[in-house]
């Protein structure tokens, strides 16, 4: 299995993104790793670990910032990582991409290049949130798609119910719709048309399911259109972020809480917690529906974000999940 890697995606790339795919080469033996982006450079960071870890390097010269527009960079910059990285996918040079660099890029480059499977309206992320240990549940859609139609909710739970299927090895995932209420009469116009196509479907569509909902584990698959699974996802990593401020910090309260951090959320339940929401756990979300395995990281990733990545594109393409949706194409409702 190789896994290709945007080596100049992301804040803190390439160095930290190096970092990652050497932990992740010595943690997996059994990929390749090849990372794309300048060779020069990446001869510099990577040079010694390439022989004693199964890690390559692809030449691509140009970056994609995260400023620039999308559309016109994938356009203008044929020789940059994230392009040259799809490419390679592509022409099967490659099981999964990953990158950190600029979602909008990848979403356009991947659209490009590889192109949607047949009948998938529009592909969505899908990621990984785990606020209940017994239960950890798919995400979909967290930023593909802002305006959405009923329809494309549909095709959300569809592909998040054939994600978690093969990655949480579940026969018939849990669905549940994002709303603010639990009564089918609750919600707004694309909540309510939403819910009646889910009804309908064959799916195993439990109903609405509100924020309070989230953590309880009642649903393996959450649906929500981009511009409200953006939120969500976000509220839950800022919330994680606080959390490991506190965790960095000293407490000023007294008696038993007079713990550093670590130790003070051990004592109060919220050790867990903290790490389910802590984006680098995760490595980021899987772009479903188009023909090929593709991961978004954080733009924030580090090392240890990278090397989850890479641990989460393993398993997707272990999984087969991008044939598997092709394979399923015909049982995705179509107008």
């Amino acid at each position: 299995m190789k896994i290709l890697v945007d080596a100049s995606g992301g804040d803190y790339a390439p160095r930290e993104v190096v970092k990652g795919a050497i932990k992740a080469a010595a943690d997996f033996k059994d990929i390749e790793i090849a990372l794309v982006g300048s060779k020069s450079l990446l001869h510099i960071l990577a040079g010694k670990h390439l022989t004693k870890h199964n890690i390559t390097i692809i030449d691509a010269p140009q970056t994609i910032e995260f400023h620039e527009h999308p559309v016109e960079a994938v356009k203008k910059k044929p020789q940059s990582s994230i392009v040259v990285g799809i490419k390679h996918l592509r022409d099967a040079d490659g099981d999964a991409f990953i990158s950190a660099g600029s979602t909008g890029a990848v979403l356009c480059a991947s659209l490009f290049i590889l192109g949607r499977i047949e009948t998938i309206e529009r592909p969505a992320l899908a990621s990984l949130v785990e606020l209940n240990r017994s239960n950890p549940a798919i995400l979909i859609d967290v930023g593909a798609n802002a305006d959405c139609r009923p329809f494309n909710l549909l095709q959300f739970a569809q592909l998040g119910e054939i994600y978690a299927r093969h990655l949480f090895g579940i026969d018939k995932p849990r669905i549940g719709l994002v709303s603010n209420g639990e009564e089918e009469t609750k919600g707004n116009r694309l909540t309510l048309e939403s819910h009646a196509l889910l009804k309908t479907s064959n799916l195993n569509f439990i109903g609405n399911i509100e924020g309070n909902d989230l953590a309880t584990g009642m649903a393996d698959v959450i649906v929500a259109d981009g511009f409200t699974g953006n939120i969500i996802l976000k509220t839950v990593e800022g919330l994680g972020d606080s959390f490991i401020k506190l965790r960095q910090s000293k407490s000023e309260h007294d008696g038993s809480y007079r713990l550093h951090g670590r130790a003070l959320l051990a004592d109060v339940g919220l050790g867990f917690l903290v790490k389910s929401m802590d984006f680098r756990e995760y490595g980021g979300a899987c772009l479903l529906g188009v023909k090929g395995n593709v991961i978004v990281s954080h733009g924030r990733s580090h090392a240890k974000a990278i090397k989850n990545a890479i641990g989460l594109a393993k398993r997707t393409a272990e999984g087969n999940i991008c044939q598997k949706i092709s394979e399923l194409k015909n049982e995705l409702n179509n107008e």
